[in-house]
C-alpha cells in the first residue's frame, strides 16, 4: 500500500531546492563577475606590469642649493615615502582603527565582508587596507552613488586587492596606502601630512601625532584638526582606544595621551608661500615647457604636476632672504615717501589716464563675476564707487590689513605702490643665487625679473657702450671726449637738450664716473654716423646677451631701450667675467620619481671683450662708486671691491642700479608698474637713492655672513698681458658737480618722425647721490685713491684698446 504524500514537506523539498540553485546561480554569477572584471570586460583593469610598478600623481619638488625644499607643483600634494621612514605608531594605529585583521587575511576579509552585507553596511565598513589601496591606486569613479556601479567597483577592489597581495608584501601594501591616501587640505601621503600638519618627517611622528593623522582617514574634512580641533581630538582618542584594543598600547599610557591637547605646528606650503614664489612661478612655466619636449620611457610627455619630478635649483635660502629683506626694507620706507607727494595723495595722479583705470576694473574679478550673473554694465560700474570690507595689501608684519574702501579706490592703491626686481648670481658660472621678483606675491603677480618683463634701462646702457668704444673704437679710459649735443643726420641732435651739456672735454672714465649723457652721445657717434654705430651697438648687445628688440637708434646709447632686468645682468656678466658672458642658470639637474637624472646643466660661457677691456671697465666702474653717482654704496657698511652703475629714465619713471664684485653681481629695478606714477624728484626717484640701496642693504648682510663665503678681500683679477698702470688725472674734490642720470623717453627718434625729439631731465649730482636724512653720502672709511686704467703691453699681439 502506497504512503500518501505529504504536501507540506514536498513544498518544503522544492523551497530548499530553488534555494540552492538560487544559491549557486549566484555563486556563479558572482564567479562569472569575478572572472569578467579579472579580464577587464567590466572595466579597465591594471595589467601585472602596473600592479609590480604602481603609480599615482606626485608632486613635483623643488630643491634650494642646500638641499632643502623650496615649494612644490601639484594638483595632489603627494611625495612618497619609504616603509623605514614611517613611525610604526602610525602603523599600529592605522592596523588598529582600519583593518584589526590585515595581518591575517589575503585582502579580503571575509568576515568583514559578511558583517558588512549582513547589517547593510550598519555595523562598518567591509574595505581592508588592501581594498582601499586598490581603490586609491587602481580604480576610478570611487565617490559615485550609483549603487550599481558601486557594486561593480567593490568587486573590483576585491580582485585587485588579492593581486596585490600575491604581488607585495603587508610593509609594502601598508607604505602603498600611506602614500596615497587622502588626508584633507589636498594634502596627499604620510609624508606631506607629518610636515603640513606637525613640521615633522614621518618617523618622528608621536603616537598621539599618529593617532591624530589617522583618525582623519575615516572623514578628512570633518577630522581635520586645523578646522574641528574639538572634532579631531575625541576621533584622535577613539583611535588611542583601538591601540589599546589591539594590544600597541598599554591603557596607562593612553590615559596620559587622551589627557593632552593636540600641538598642532600647521604650515603649508603652496604657490604663495615657500622660500621665492617669483621664481618659482616663473620655473614652473619653464618646466612646463620642458615636459612638453622631454618623454618617459612609456613615450608620454613628463607632467610636471603628476610625475614627482625634483628640480635641484642653485636659489641660496640665506641670500634669497636677505634679498627679500633688503626689498621690503627699502620699498616700505619710499612708499611713505611716494604717498605723501601731492598729486599721489590728492590723486591728481590719474588726471588724464581714466584709461587705466577702465582696463583694471573691466579686468578684474568683480566686472567679470557680476557680468556673469546677469548685471547691467550700470550696475557693475556703481559697484566699483560703492564702499566695502576688503583685505588689501599693506607693508605690516602680515603684508595685509582689513578696510573699507570702493574696489576703484583699491585699484588706485594697488597701482600706486612701488614694485621692484632684484637678482643675485655668480658672475662665473652664472648660477641665480637670489631671485625677488616684486613685493608680495599673494598680491602682486607680476614678475619684474624675468626675461619678458622689459622697462628703460637709463644709464646702466653706457657702460656696455663704453666696452664696446674699448674693444672696437680705439678708446681708452682717458681718451678724451668732448661733453656737448651730437647731430646724427636722420636723428637729430641727442640728446635733445643743450642743458645736460657741460661743454668741457674729460677723459672717457670721467665721463661715466659722472654719467655724462652729452659725452656719452659722443662716443655714440663716433662708433659711426646716422644709425651706423647704433647699428654696431645693437649687434654688440647681441653678442653680450641682449635678446630684447633693441631698435637701432642713437638714442640706445643713454638707455632708451626696454630690456630686462635678466637681461641686463647676462650683459654685465662680461665685466666681473674676464670678459666672457654667461647665461644665469638657476637649475642644476632634473630627476625623476627614482632618482634618474633626466637633465644636467653647466655654465654656458662665450667670450664677447678681452680681459683688458673687461678689467679696464671694472676700473672705470670702481671711479662710479667712489666719484661718481654710486658714491651712496660706502653708507651701507660694506666693503671690499665695487663696481656699479646707477640709471634714471625719463621723468624718474625707472630706477636701476647694477654693481658687482669679484664673486657676485647683482641688479635692482624700481619703479611703478604704470609709468605714470613716480616721484617728481630725483632726489628721492633716482637710480642711487632708490635701487641703488637696496644693492647696499643686501650687499652688507651677505658680505657679513661668513657662511655664504663672499670675501671683502677678493680683488678683481689683473690681465697678465698688462704692462704699465694708468692713473687717471681727472679726480678731484669738485668732480661730482653734475651729472646726466637721464635717458631719451620711450618714443624713439626714427627717419619718419626725425623731427620730433624725446624730453630728457637732468637728475643733478648733487640731488642723485643724497642719503635720505638729505646730506651728501661720502665714503665711509674708504681712502680716496684714484682708480686705475690698464692699457695692454706694446707687442704686435696685443689687442688694440
Amino acid at each position: 500500500m502506497n504512503k500518501p504524500v505529504n504536501k507540506g514537506t514536498s513544498k518544503i523539498k522544492r523551497s530548499v531546492k530553488i534555494l540552492w540553485t538560487v544559491f549557486f546561480a549566484g555563486v556563479g554569477v558572482v564567479i562569472v563577475l569575478i572572472l569578467f572584471a579579472n579580464f577587464g570586460l567590466l572595466g579597465s583593469m591594471p595589467s601585472i606590469e602596473e600592479l609590480q610598478n604602481p603609480s599615482a600623481s606626485q608632486a613635483s619638488q623643488v630643491f634650494a642649493d642646500d638641499g632643502s625644499i623650496m615649494g612644490k607643483y601639484y594638483l595632489e600634494d603627494r611625495v612618497n615615502v619609504n616603509y623605514k621612514d614611517i613611525s610604526p605608531y602610525v602603523v599600529q594605529a592605522l592596523v588598529a582603527t582600519e583593518d584589526e585583521r590585515f595581518y591575517e587575511h589575503s585582502g579580503v576579509d571575509a568576515k568583514s565582508l559578511l558583517r558588512a552585507v549582513s547589517s547593510f553596511g550598519g555595523e562598518g565598513g567591509a574595505s581592508t587596507i588592501t581594498m582601499q589601496t586598490a581603490k586609491n591606486l587602481f580604480t576610478e569613479n570611487w565617490g559615485t552613488k550609483n549603487v550599481f556601479l558601486r557594486m561593480l567597483q567593490k568587486l573590483k577592489e576585491c580582485v585587485i586587492a588579492v593581486k596585490l597581495e600575491r604581488n607585495f608584501t603587508k610593509e609594502e601594501i601598508l607604505t602603498l596606502y600611506l602614500n596615497t591616501v587622502a588626508f584633507g587640505d589636498n594634502v596627499y601621503g604620510i609624508r606631506n601630512a607629518a610636515r603640513t600638519f606637525f613640521q615633522k618627517d614621518p618617523d618622528r611622528l608621536s603616537v598621539a601625532e599618529s593617532a591624530v593623522l589617522i583618525g582623519m582617514l575615516k572623514a578628512s574634512t570633518a577630522y581635520n584638526p586645523r578646522l574641528y580641533p574639538q572634532r579631531a581630538l575625541v576621533r584622535r582618542n577613539t583611535v588611542i582606544n583601538q591601540m589599546v584594543r589591539n594590544h600597541f598600547l598599554s591603557d596607562a599610557d593612553a590615559d596620559e595621551i587622551k589627557a593632552t591637547s593636540i600641538q598642532l605646528n600647521y604650515a603649508k606650503l603652496d604657490e604663495t608661500t615657500g622660500l621665492a614664489p617669483y621664481f618659482r612661478m616663473v620655473l614652473g612655466e619653464e618646466l612646463k615647457n620642458w615636459c612638453k619636449t622631454h618623454q618617459k620611457s612609456d613615450g608620454s610627455n613628463y607632467n610636471l604636476y603628476k610625475d614627482g619630478l625634483k628640480i635641484y635649483t642653485t636659489i641660496n635660502p640665506r641670500m634669497q632672504l636677505y634679498a627679500e629683506d633688503a626689498v621690503n626694507q627699502q620699498l616700505s620706507y619710499m612708499q611713505k615717501k611716494l604717498n605723501s607727494q601731492d598729486n599721489i595723495r590728492n590723486g591728481k595722479v590719474w588726471n588724464g589716464f581714466q584709461n587705466v583705470l577702465e582696463a583694471a576694473m573691466k579686468s578684474s574679478d568683480r566686472w567679470r563675476h557680476m557680468e556673469d550673473e546677469g548685471a547691467s554694465e550700470a550696475d557693475i560700474r556703481r559697484s566699483f564707487k560703492e564702499k566695502t570690507q576688503m583685505t588689501i595689501f599693506a607693508w605690516n608684519k602680515d603684508r595685509s590689513t582689513d578696510t573699507v574702501m570702493t574696489p576703484l579706490d583699491s585699484i588706485k592703491y594697488c597701482r600706486q605702490m612701488l614694485q621692484a626686481g632684484f637678482m643675485a648670481m655668480d658672475p662665473i658660472s652664472g648660477e641665480v643665487k637670489a631671485w625677488v621678483g616684486g613685493i608680495d606675491f599673494k598680491t602682486f603677480k607680476y614678475d619684474h625679473v624675468n626675461i619678458n618683463t622689459k622697462r628703460q634701462v637709463g644709464s646702466t646702457m653706457k657702460p656696455l657702450l663704453y666696452s664696446m668704444a674699448i674693444e672696437n673704437g680705439g678708446f681708452t679710459p682717458n681718451t678724451p671726449v668732448e661733453d656737448v649735443q651730437q647731430d646724427f643726420p636722420g636723428f637729430g641732435l641727442v640728446p635733445n637738450t643743450t642743458r645736460t651739456c657741460s661743454g668741457e672735454t674729460m677723459p672717457m672714465s670721467e665721463a661715466l664716473a659722472r654719467s655724462k649723457n652729452c659725452a656719452t652721445a659722443y662716443i655714440m657717434k663716433k662708433m659711426g654716423d646716422g644709425n651706423v654705430g647704433a647699428t654696431k651697438f645693437v649687434d654688440f648687445l647681441k653678442l653680450c646677451g641682449i635678446r630684447s628688440n633693441v631698435p637701432a637708434v642713437p638714442s640706445i646709447s643713454l638707455g632708451s631701450a626696454e630690456i630686462s632686468l635678466y637681461e641686463m645682468l647676462t650683459a654685465y656678466s662680461i665685466f666681473p667675467g674676464h670678459g666672457f658672458n654667461v647665461k644665469p642658470m638657476y637649475v642644476t639637474r632634473i630627476e625623476d620619481r627614482n632618482g634618474n637624472t633626466l637633465l644636467n646643466n653647466t655654465p654656458q660661457r662665450r667670450q664677447v671683450i678681452s680681459d683688458i677691456t673687461a678689467y679696464n671697465m671694472q676700473t672705470m666702474m670702481q671711479g662710479v662708486m667712489k666719484y661718481g653717482t654710486g658714491r651712496r654704496m660706502w653708507s651701507y657698511d660694506v666693503d671690499g671691491e665695487i663696481a656699479g652703475k646707477t640709471g634714471t629714465t625719463n621723468d624718474n619713471s625707472d630706477a636701476w642700479f647694477i654693481g658687482y664684485t669679484p664673486q657676485l653681481l647683482c641688479g635692482a629695478w624700481v619703479g611703478c608698474d604704470d609709468r605714470f606714477i613716480r616721484f617728481d624728484n630725483t632726489a628721492d626717484g633716482g637710480g642711487s637713492s632708490l635701487a641703488l640701496p637696496i644693492w647696499g642693504k643686501f650687499y652688507n648682510k651677505v658680505e657679513h655672513d661668513k657662511r655664504l663665503g663672499i670675501d671683502d678681500r677678493a680683488t678683481f683679477v689683473r690681465p697678465d698681458a698688462l704692462q704699465n698702470d694708468v692713473i687717471f688725472n681727472w679726480i678731484n674734490d669738485n668732480s661730482s658737480d653734475g651729472d646726466d642720470e637721464t635717458n631719451a623717453d620711450s618714443t624713439e627718434v626714427t627717419p619718419d618722425n626725425a623731427n620730433i625729439q624725446p624730453e630728457s631731465n637732468t637728475d643733478g649730482l648733487d640731488d642723485e647721490d643724497r642719503t635720505p636724512s638729505g646730506s651728501p653720502a661720502k665714503p665711509v672709511n674708504k681712502p680716496v685713491q684714484a682708480p686705475k686704467a690698464i692699457l695692454p703691453k706694446k707687442d704686435s699681439s696685443s689687442r688694440k684698446n
